[in-house]
């Protein structure tokens, strides 16, 4: 049984920070701090506490930030614009190999697993 907030379910138990911050993509623990104090939702604070009202003013505030879909989609648009003028960074995620100065010569599987042609979120 979960609280659904912007089409995500949450665990009805967790503290409301904490499950904003886990389940929606965009939303770490100090942006969701900041959106309980803009509705006035006391910090500790569980998912199965909150009323309509808050609930509804908790979407309408994630409906302002770019979050989700929207997030995403602006991310693979910033990588395909950096592939597109030639830029360093670009040319190292066309070629899948890490993108912020890490070494190659040891442990960059997770940057050739990520820095594929097209970048894919789950």
């Amino acid at each position: 049984m979960g609280v659904h907030i912007f089409g995500k379910s949450i665990k009805h138990n967790a503290l409301v920070r904490i499950g904003l911050a886990k389940r929606i993509f965009g939303i770490g623990y100090q942006s969701a701090e900041k959106i309980c104090a803009k509705v006035g939702i006391y910090p500790q604070m569980r998912m199965n506490q909150l009323t309509e009202p808050q609930i509804m003013s908790i979407n309408k505030e994630l409906s302002t930030m770019t979050i989700e879909g929207h997030l995403k989609q602006k991310m693979i648009d910033d990588i395909k614009a950096k592939r597109r003028i030639g830029s360093y960074a670009g040319i190292r995620h066309a070629l899948g190999l890490p993108v912020r100065g890490q070494g190659t010569r040891n442990n960059a599987n997770t940057a050739k697993k990520m820095n594929r042609i097209e970048r894919r979120f789950r």
